[in-house]
């Protein structure tokens, strides 16, 4: 199963680029964590918000995998607790295909990239960089694998 983050942002610095790769390179192959950046539009020039979340949707829209399951962050989404991911995820498992995880830019998500999720979910209901929002939740992904496959990574 591929765990697919889309992020609108790139240039990251390098402690974000490392945190990230750190819990990329820990997944096992069975569940394997890709990051696609997505260019953010350039803010400024007098556009709009609903220009620049229009312009950001599609190339949301040009590199989202066909067919996966597709989950927004959004810190008003639902707060789920990392055992219901862990269910979440045996489910996601069992039916097959990809996840698609979606972060978008500092003013958000267009509303067609929500109205085409599957789960609308909220890392936390504080506002994070979009970098910090990446490695949180290629962490939690780790975490939710390791408990899965029992490994000593997660404790109650």
């Amino acid at each position: 199963m591929r765990l697919i983050i889309l992020a609108v942002g790139n240039r990251m610095p390098e402690w974000i680029q490392a945190g990230f790769m750190e819990y990329v390179k820990r997944m096992p192959y069975e569940a394997t964590i890709e990051l696609i950046e997505i260019k953010p539009e350039k803010r400024g020039g007098g556009k709009k918000t609903e220009q620049l979340l229009n312009a950001e949707a599609i190339r949301i829209l040009g590199v989202l995998p066909p067919k996966c399951r597709v989950v927004v962050m959004d810190e008003r989404g639902r707060q789920w607790t990392t055992m219901k991911l862990v269910d979440s995820l045996i489910g996601w498992m069992r039916n097959g295909g990809d996840t698609a995880f979606i972060i978008g830019s500092a003013d958000g998500l267009d509303a067609r990239i929500k109205n085409l999720a599957d789960e609308i979910l909220a890392l936390s209901t504080l506002t994070l960089p979009h970098g910090l929002a990446r490695v949180l939740l290629a962490e939690q992904l780790y975490r939710v694998v390791s408990f899965i496959k029992h490994q000593p990574y997660h404790r109650d």
